[in-house]
This record gives structure tokens, C-alpha cells and sequence, in this order.
């Protein structure tokens, strides 16, 4: 092997990370330098992803698609794997119990209704004035505001295998335009609602110093052991998303054995939604080392909650700014129109939506309830708890509680929607039924967070807004 400029197999990657690190310092220094920009509150990552694919679409830049392409893919599951593997904090955090489990509700609800919305716009395209339309890509209007930039990546990918056109370039500018939403918009509407008294300005920034607890649990692993502790997450990120590809590839095999004919239509899906199983194999793997720990087998604790935490951060950055950067501003020739009525009425039914349902199920706390689910249906967990900050820096409330419990309750009630995506594409037949379950099923969870979460007889601060 050569190590010179010449071998660019050894040399790319170090230069697609470089040019990536290089957007993020100088977005940095946006945020830091430049107020417009620091008030419009855009997450530093989604800021270098647009400012990555302005160069890349003028000419000025040039990127390794599938660079960008497999750290989008890649980074969903390592950032949920690291989530998946940290230890539960030995108390119950304020907002947990009910809140979280409705907060899951909420939070596919609303997938429903985006859903629900976004289906109603591509097959009544479909079926008027653009015909060649893929009816189903009103799916991936939750996937893009909801779930964000992987989702909207992997769905994407797996619909252009259908035959969808520019499906994933489509489902990132979904994304894209999400994250705008939730922070240009969210932002507007915290104003709004400050002008009218609603809600009291949040003080200065509040100090997230790290402590020694934070960094060095009872129990853990010392710094002095002769493998360094970070060194020691990233193994075991790494021996579980390892242990992902291989029960994906087991699954993926029994399944073309014995079904040809649906392996065609379930493998995609499987590869795509790697993360669910990469997050279910972290957290058995949790499970096995507490037990060996609880048994005194194993004498010492090997996860360590703030460094996985960093490495859930990066991964998500990384898949952030790479997903934005990757969008082919040319294969939504032809896709603006749904584009943009998805884009822009996703928004608004998302916030209409949010402000009914939140009064009723968090009639103590609705302003913030609603500002932080705003922000995360819109964009990511991190523009959900930016806007929140604002409106409630010191967390009083237990909206930013509900964000991270209601994402975990989230995967379970969730689950359903996986075979409804897989479904749509099938038939228009096929494609009215996921219809119709979709309808059924948000009725369901509406019944539930009702049933379960009062009638907002405690009335929250102000009126409707």
C-alpha cells in the first residue's frame, strides 16, 4: 500500500471528515459571533449541513456522496445503540411514569396525523394532476419532521427502490425543512406568546458544568485501568452494532428462505430500521451486564452514561450534518409542488394538533409541553429541548423529562407503523387500508391519552395562543 496522495481510498475519509469539521468550527463561529444567526437558533449541525449543501449545489465543493450517504445510515444506529446502552438512573426522574407513556403516545399520534396528512397530498396528487406521482410519499412526511434526518434516509432509500424517484432526497428536504420549522418557527411563536404574557423569558444560559459524579460513577471502571474508559464505549458500541448486522443478516436470510417473495419487500425495511434492533440488542446487552454485576460475577460497571451520551452526540451530529449535505437538489425536479404543501401544511396541522392535545394531557405545564414536542415533531430531541430553554431553563417542569421518556415509549407504540410503511407501496388498494389504520390507530392513542391523562380540569397559565 501506498501511503501518498495518490492512494485516495487511504485519504478520503480523512478529507470528507476534515471538510465536515471545518463547516461545523465555522458555523460555530456564526452562532457565537453573529446574532441573527445565534436568534434563529438553527442547531450548529443542521447550520454546517445547509452551509455543506450550498457549496456542494453552486459547484464550489465537492463531496463524496456515498461518503455522506453511509454516515447518514450509519449514525442513526450508532447514536441509538449509545443511548440504549447507558444505565438507568436508580431513581425515578420528575415526569416519569404516566407523563412518559403518554408522552410516547403523543409522539406517534402525531406521526399518525403527519401521516395521515401527508398521504392525503401525494395520492390526491397522484390521482389528478400529476399522475406519475408515488402515492405513498406522503409516508415520509413523518419521517422527515418526526424523526429527522436518518428516518427520513432510510425510508427514502427504501423507496426509491420501490420506484420513487428522488425518494431520498425528497425525505432529507422534508427533514430539512423540518428542522426550520422547529426553530425559525418555534422561535416566533415563543415571541408571540411572551408579547401576550403567556410565558416569562427564560434567564441567561444555566451552567451544565460536569461534576465528578457525571464522569466517574460508583462502581465504574477507574480512570487508571489499562484500557481508557471512552475507549472501553466505543467497544461496546461497536460489539453491538456488530451483533446488529448479524442478527439482521439472520433474520434477512430465514426470511428469503422461507418467503421469497415478501423478502423483496420486508429486507429493505429490515436494513432500513437496523437502528430499532441495534437499540433492542443495547439494551439486552444492558440487561445481561447488570444481572452479571447484580450476581458478582462481573465486579465492576463498564458503561458510563456521559461518555455514551457524547458518542450518541457526535453520531447524531455527524448523521445530521451529512443527511443535509447529501440532499440532490436535482432530484426534486418534478417533486415541488408535494414538497411544498407537505412542508408547509405539516407545520401548521403539527402545531394545531400539538396545541389540542397538550392542553388536555399536560394541563399543569402546556406552554412548555407544547414548545418542547414542537420542536422535537418538527425537528430532533435537541431543537425541542433548544426551545424549551427558552420558556424554562432550569427545567422546572418535567416537559424536558417527558422528550427522552416519550422517545423511548415512542419505539413501542410505534412498531406498528414499520409494517404500515412497508405496506403503502403495494397497491392503491393496499395503500387505502394503511389509510384507514392509520385513522383507526390514532384513534386508539387519542382514546388512551384521554382515557389516562384527564380532561385538563387544572387549567394551564393563559389561553390558547
Amino acid at each position: 500500500m501506498e501511503f501518498n496522495a495518490s492512494n485516495t481510498v487511504l485519504w478520503n475519509i480523512v478529507i470528507q471528515l476534515g471538510v465536515i469539521a471545518v463547516a461545523v468550527l465555522f458555523s460555530t463561529l456564526l452562532r457565537r459571533k453573529i446574532a441573527f444567526v445565534r436568534q434563529a437558533m438553527l442547531p450548529t449541525a443542521v447550520l454546517a449541513g445547509f452551509l455543506l449543501l450550498i457549496l456542494r449545489s453552486v459547484g464550489l465543493l465537492e463531496l463524496d456522496g456515498d461518503f455522506l450517504e453511509m454516515t447518514t445510515y450509519h449514525g442513526i444506529a450508532v447514536g441509538f445503540i449509545a443511548m440504549s446502552l447507558r444505565v438507568p438512573a436508580g431513581n425515578r426522574e420528575k415526569g416519569g411514569g404516566l407523563d412518559g407513556v403518554k408522552s410516547g403516545a403523543l409522539i406517534v399520534s402525531t406521526y399518525l396525523v403527519q401521516a395521515l396528512l401527508g398521504l392525503l397530498i401525494s395520492a390526491g396528487l397522484a390521482f389528478t394532476v400529476m399522475p406519475g406521482l408515488f402515492k405513498a410519499a406522503g409516508i415520509l412526511l413523518p419521517m422527515g419532521y418526526g424523526q429527522g434526518a436518518g428516518q427520513a434516509n432510510n425510508v427514502g432509500m427504501t423507496y426509491e427502490a420501490l420506484g420513487f424517484v428522488g425518494g431520498r432526497s425528497f425525505g432529507l428536504s422534508l427533514a430539512a425543512a423540518g428542522y426550520l420549522r422547529a426553530c425559525v418557527v418555534g422561535v416566533i411563536y415563543i415571541n408571540i406568546l411572551r408579547r401576550r404574557g403567556r410565558v416569562c423569558a427564560a434567564g441567561e444560559e444555566t451552567s451544565n458544568a460536569v461534576t465528578v459524579d457525571d464522569f466517574e460513577n460508583r462502581g465504574e471502571i477507574p480512570v487508571s485501568e489499562s484500557i481508557d474508559r471512552f475507549s472501553m464505549q466505543v467497544m461496546l458500541v461497536g460489539l453491538v452494532y456488530l451483533l446488529t448486522y448479524l442478527v439482521s443478516l439472520g433474520i434477512d436470510s430465514l426470511i428469503a428462505a422461507a418467503a421469497p417473495g415478501l423478502s423483496a419487500t420486508v429486507s429493505p425495511l429490515l436494513w432500513g430500521f437496523n437502528f430499532i434492533i441495534g437499540s433492542a440488542l443495547a439494551m439486552l446487552v444492558r440487561v445481561v451486564l447488570g444481572a452479571l454485576r447484580r450476581r458478582n460475577i462481573m465486579t465492576r460497571q463498564y458503561q458510563n452514561n456521559y461518555l455514551l451520551s457524547r458518542i450518541s452526540g457526535v453520531a447524531f451530529d455527524l448523521m445530521t450534518i451529512a443527511g443535509i449535505a447529501s440532499i440532490n437538489i436535482e432530484d426534486l425536479s418534478g417533486l415541488w409542488v408535494p414538497f411544498l404543501l407537505m412542508a408547509v401544511s405539516g407545520g401548521i396541522v403539527t402545531l394545531v394538533y400539538l396545541q389540542w392535545t397538550c392542553r388536555r394531557i399536560y394541563p399543569g405545564y402546556y406552554y412548555e409541553g407544547l414548545v418542547s414536542m414542537y420542536g422535537m415533531l418538527t425537528g430532533t430531541i435537541s431543537s425541542g429541548v433548544l426551545l424549551l430553554r427558552e420558556i424554562d431553563d432550569t427545567f422546572a417542569t418535567p416537559a424536558a423529562n417527558n422528550l427522552v421518556l416519550g422517545s423511548s415509549f415512542a419505539i413501542l407504540f410505534g412498531a406498528p407503523m414499520l409494517i404500515l410503511i412497508g405496506l403503502a407501496p403495494d397497491s392503491d388498494a393496499m395503500l387505502l387500508l394503511v389509510f384507514a389504520l392509520c385513522a383507526v390507530y390514532l384513534a386508539a392513542l387519542l382514546l388512551f391519552m384521554f382515557r389516562f391523562g384527564g380532561r385538563g380540569k387544572k387549567k394551564p397559565r393563559g389561553e390558547r395562543a
